[in-house]
């Protein structure tokens, strides 16, 4: 019975913890620890990209018992102080990936933060002024960090199973809701390139705060779900969180 127990992934985006909400979290978070066996948190762990915000989440994850493992996401660039902010939240059950990869139990995570630059046949390219090929680079770097955790999952971790975070989104499908002239700064479609190539089981993105929960990649069918949790809430959800069994 054990051999065929499912394992539980809790996923949710866009918490922006803010300095007064010591003790906010804590019932959050156990109740997670009730309904999973991990948690993904898809950016945005802070409002302002303060450090006495992630101090204040560090304290909150306290009061969760399952992994963690999640990615920055823009808000956490605000200030420059993103690598003080991951120092600060990564610790041995919490799990800041940025291009890297961790297994849990007998599933894989490969995570990074992702960037813009559009969907589809409106994907920005590689042609014009510096600032413009700069963007476009950022979102091409990213997709081949992700393709590179992918990679070392798949020949160092020898796992079947691989679930994947960002903040940005890897598809249009899952922001249609937004609106449109800003679809380019949400997501990109370079970043939905690994996901079929390397047999994820799932991705998770937040950042769009208005979408669709669900979608897929064009090619490969890769399960997306977009987890903001705004967009949990408007759902239905009262404790925003989305778990899925894998």
């Amino acid at each position: 019975m054990e051999e065929n127990k499912k394992f539980r992934i809790a996923a949710v985006g866009d918490i922006h913890v803010r300095e007064s909400d010591k003790g906010k979290w804590v019932e959050f978070f156990r109740e997670v620890s009730k309904s999973a066996d991990v948690l993904l948190i898809c950016g945005d762990l802070t409002d302002t990209g303060d450090e006495a915000e992630a101090e204040v989440l560090s304290e909150e994850l306290r009061s969760c018992s399952v992994p963690v493992v999640g990615v920055l996401g823009n808000h956490d660039f605000e200030k420059g102080r993103h690598k003080l902010i991951r120092q600060i939240v990564h610790k041995e059950n919490v799990h800041i990936l940025d291009g890297e990869a961790v297994v849990i139990g007998d599933v894989g995570f490969a995570g990074v933060k992702g960037f813009g630059g559009g969907f589809d046949n409106h994907m920005l390219s590689m042609f014009g002024e510096g600032a413009m090929k700069a963007f476009v680079q950022e979102a091409v770097d990213e997709a081949l960090r992700l393709d590179r955790a992918l990679a070392r999952l798949d020949a160092e971790y020898k796992v079947d199973k691989k679930i994947v975070l960002m903040h940005y989104a890897p598809i249009r499908e899952t922001i249609i809701g937004e609106p449109e002239p800003i679809f380019p700064f949400l997501g990109s479609s370079r970043l939905a390139e690994p996901l079929g190539r390397r047999n994820v089981l799932a991705a998770f993105h937040g950042h769009a705060h208005v979408g669709s929960l669900e979608g897929r990649t064009p090619s490969g069918g890769v399960p997306v779900f977009n987890v903001s949790k705004p967009l949990l809430l408007k759902a239905g959800y009262k404790c925003p969180f989305y778990v899925l069994e894998v």
